[in-house]
């Protein structure tokens, strides 16, 4: 089957906000105007397409990322609406680790919030070009400007208006394009209809002062158009047009929209800037991978002639079809009924079905090109950044990066039924997401699971109940505290067992030091003459990670500090893996006691929006949390308090806000770093787990 649409005619975009500012409002309207819905369904109501699952619809939120396909004057654009509460990050970072644009939804009242924050910083990882579009125009505080300076001011980047309103709050009618100099004006309830006149009078001086500002600052980055506009001749439509995409693809310039996408006025307009200024697969740098045959780098070109490279970015269990993977074709083309190989896991896999998804529905196809998303059936062993690819040419493409856990909770099944079903169902959640984890506690018998956030969990917890009809006790949240070292030290350990027949030899002496926050684990093989033959390094370095599970302190990981293996001897007859590895792991454990091992705490970016009426107390009582206040910034209607505060200390936090503000205060919550805990806390933390140094 030949290919529908050509490369340049595709688009794969992802909508990203914080949470309410109405991307999934948007979603829905975009699909509504592209023709793959006949009514546009209201979060509020429980009837987005894109919120299927019954959890989001209970809770107007957006909680897995949902993907959809249409298509719009001619070409196709993949869409991954993509949640925006802080505790489903993961499903933005993966989202956005296989896209080629974005479209960034602010809130015209609330402006850039925090996970607006979080969200663009993760698109400039990966550094995607993106629009904004300024959405809500028509609720009360609503201002355009003061959000595109806050873009400017928060987030560093060059924004661009191409629009701007008529009017604002309920007094908004319209769309001035400060491109063509026209205003669009909407003649049905739906927006289907609309129709274009000049400027309005009243707007007119406005209107061209900022579309000389958006020239002024185009004109940075094209020669031609800059000449024309110092010398105030006529810039062609086209030309700024060309030197706007460029400057977008090129992330140097941002293009600002505007409307109201549950008036439905703005979205058409926005899905033009989408195939103006967002790029087509073959506009974004060739993907980079490593060749497992030699290690070399390479480059897979979007192409349906190159040997197939694709990328897994998620896993949903079906109850219909099982395992459904999410993938993004880079190069090549995958085709249903033919075997890949699965790179990072070194299997062949057949893929039985391809599926082109619309939320939770989707619809059999033959093949997928380069260029495009879409799902399989039948990989049963695949995983979350997985790379799929010919197997005459195995290449493993860069993964997604997994934040850490910061809370965990206890859960056992409540009857014996359950308990068999429990186990099973935990693992097809871990599987759908990276970001839970499952351990088992060997002291108390209990397993133990670990999330982003009290929601995640409390979401997992629901999914059991309803998805897979599990009944479990939980207990109450625990933060996921880790440990760390303050200084330099030594460890040096001989094992040596002799138990009839051959024996157990293994001499290591290692040195670590603390890294920077953040820094992670690492191992360097400093080894030199063969006095450790290099067989058995790795199997050291297994046994370091291994120790550094349970940290000296509490219990808890290990973490930011590098191990370096200096020395030790080996045995030629008694030496082998599992002793180097047992070596390793209690030579590391050695140097930590001596290296003044802490404990480290989650530590949370908190911001409090709270009417004046009740700033004194909410301060108070961030103060006896432990919280430190970093910004109070006042807003028309109320204050805004920026504070750092310990996650242990912001359990129940919700029931407080409200009881102390009757309701009208609000705040968000997310990850900040982990930072070293006071000595009462230590304490507490040791006297809880049994564990002293």
């Amino acid at each position: 089957m030949p290919r529908e649409f050509p490369l340049e005619k595709v688009r794969n975009i992802g909508l990203t906000a914080h949470i309410d500012a109405g991307k999934t409002t948007t979603t829905e309207r975009i699909l509504f105007y592209t023709g793959r819905l006949h009514r546009m369904g209201e979060v509020h109501d429980g009837a987005a397409t894109m919120d299927w699952m019954a959890q989001e619809q209970e809770r107007g939120i957006t909680i897995t990322s949902a993907a959809t396909t249409c298509q719009w004057k001619d070409n196709r654009i993949n869409i991954i609406d993509t949640p925006g509460h802080v505790d489903f990050t993961m499903e933005v970072e993966r989202s956005l680790r296989v896209l080629d644009g974005a479209v960034v939804i602010f809130c015209a009242k609330g402006g850039v919030e925090p996970q607006s924050e979080t969200v663009w910083r993760q698109a400039d990882r990966y550094r995607i070009p993106r629009l904004a579009f300024i959405n809500k125009m028509d609720t009360v505080g609503a201002d355009f400007f003061r959000v595109v300076q806050m873009m400017e001011d928060r987030l560093g980047t060059r924004p661009v208006p191409v629009q701007m309103p008529v009017g604002a709050e309920s007094e908004f009618s319209g769309i001035i394009d400060l491109v063509e100099m026209q205003t669009t004006f909407y003649d049905d309830e739906l927006g289907k209809t609309s129709h274009l006149e000049d400027v309005p009078e009243n707007l007119a001086d406005e209107a061209m002062a900022l579309r000389n500002k958006t020239l002024e600052t185009l004109a940075e980055y094209d020669d031609e158009l800059m000449n024309l506009y110092l010398e105030e001749e006529e810039i062609p439509l086209e030309l700024i047009r060309r030197v706007l995409r460029k400057a977008t693809i090129a992330n140097q310039v941002v293009p600002v929209f505007c409307g109201s996408a549950y008036r439905n006025q703005g979205v058409q307009l926005l899905l033009d800037g989408v195939i103006n200024y967002l790029p087509s697969p073959n506009e974004v740098p060739a993907i980079r991978g490593v060749d497992l045959r030699d290690g070399t780098e390479k480059i897979r070109k979007p192409s349906d002639d190159e040997p197939l490279a694709a990328l897994a970015f998620k896993i949903q269990t079906d109850p219909y079809v099982g395992k459904l993977a999410f993938f993004r074709v880079y190069s090549g083309i995958m085709k249903a009924g033919t075997y890949v190989y699965n790179a990072n896991q070194d299997r062949r896999e057949r893929i039985s079905r391809i599926v082109r998804l619309h939320a939770n529905h989707r619809e059999d196809v033959d093949e997928v090109y380069a260029g495009e998303i879409a799902a399989a059936v039948g990989l049963k062993n695949v995983s979350t950044g997985d790379s799929l690819c010919d197997e005459d040419n195995p290449i493993v493409l860069e993964s997604i990066e997994v934040p850490e856990p910061v809370i965990s909770v206890a859960i056992e099944p409540k009857t014996q039924a359950d308990e068999e079903k429990l186990s099973k169902s935990l693992r097809s959640l871990a599987d759908e997401d990276p970001t839970f984890r499952i351990s088992y506690d060997e002291e108390t018998g209990q397993t133990i699971i670990e999330g982003m956030g009290e929601l995640h969990l409390e979401i997992i917890t629901d999914r059991l109940l309803r998805e897979f009809n599990v009944g479990a006790n939980v207990g109450r949240p625990q933060v996921a505290f880790k440990e760390t070292i303050t200084k330099e030290a030594v460890g040096e350990v001989r094992y040596v067992r002799q138990t009839g027949g051959r024996g157990q030899y293994g001499h290591v002496k290692l040195e670590i030091e603390p890294l920077e926050p953040g820094s992670g684990f690492e191992f360097e093989d400093k080894i030199t003459g063969g006095v450790i033959p290099r067989e058995f390094i790795s199997h050291v370095e297994r046994g370091v990670k291994q120790a550094l599970d349970t940290g000296a302190v509490a219990g808890y990981p290990t973490l930011d500090l590098r191990v370096r293996l200096v020395d030790g001897s080996y045995h030629p007859v008694d030496s082998s893996d599992i002793a180097f590895q047992v070596a390793g792991s209690l030579a590391v454990k050695k140097a930590i006691a001596e290296a003044d091992p802490i404990i480290l705490e989650p530590v949370m970016k908190v911001e409090v929006v709270v009417p004046a009426d009740y700033l004194g107390d909410v301060l108070d009582n961030l103060n006896a949390r432990r919280g430190q206040v970093s910004d109070l910034e006042q807003t028309e209607s109320a204050r805004l308090i920026r504070a750092v505060v310990p996650l242990s200390e912001m359990f129940g936090y919700a029931t407080v806000l409200r009881s102390m503000t009757q309701g009208r205060a609000t705040y968000t919550m997310q990850f900040l770093e982990y930072r070293p805990a006071p000595k009462s806390v230590s304490e507490r933390v040791v006297s809880r787990t049994g564990t002293s140094e």
